[in-house]
């Protein structure tokens, strides 16, 4: 059984940029609701024993009267568990050490490279994710609709950023753009430091 991750932080940790009752919500409603379908779509099943890595990283392994529910469901079980790692109190400005060189040299400066992920996430028509990941070394910036993940592509998560409405409603309306701008204040640079290794 998964069981939902505490967030590392409380839930007015990411104001003003991310109010507490988004926090709130998104945490106890909505990744719990991932977390709780994901658990009965595999229930009884061999993949109960697996971790949610080796049943996304493989979903053609997982029969097709419960694929679809284990992509999204363990797909947004696993993706939010990501993104709260990837934000957190006091963090922001720019990535230093191997990160920030691998950004320079991927896209130019780090300014192009917010410039471009936040391109992304505002090109992603309708629900779904913008990701910094590693393909094979490779930085690569890309979208993913819904909750799909990048690791089902055989990518490496370094970075995401969640786009569904309920992600950023409360406080921004439809404004994604201020939503995504706001959250380049949060972003915690540690972790997609430590997923580069």
């Amino acid at each position: 059984m998964f069981e939902l991750p505490k967030l590392p932080y409380d839930y007015n940790a990411l104001e003003p940029w991310i109010d507490e009752m988004t926090m709130t919500i998104h945490h106890t409603k909505h990744h719990q609701g991932y977390t709780d379908n994901f658990n009965k779509a595999i229930a009884g099943t061999p993949f109960e024993s697996k971790t949610v890595e080796e049943i996304l990283g493989n979903l053609n392994a997982v029969p097709e009267g419960i694929r679809n529910a284990v992509r999204n469901n363990g797909g947004g079980f696993y993706n939010h568990d990501l993104f709260w790692k990837m934000m957190g109190t006091g963090k922001g400005g720019q990535p230093n050490g191997n990160l920030g060189e691998a950004l320079n040299g991927k896209f130019g400066s780090f300014e192009k490279f917010v410039e471009q992920f936040s391109a992304s996430a505002m090109g992603r028509f309708g629900s779904g994710w913008a990701w910094l990941v590693s393909n094979n070394g490779n930085l690569e910036i890309i979208s993913t609709a819904n909750q799909d993940s990048p690791i089902s592509e055989g990518k490496k998560v370094l970075l995401g950023i969640d786009v569904w409405e309920h992600s950023y409603y409360l406080k921004y309306q439809n404004r994604r753009a201020e939503y995504v701008k706001a959250w380049w204040n949060v972003v915690n640079w540690d972790f997609a430091e430590s997923a580069l290794r």
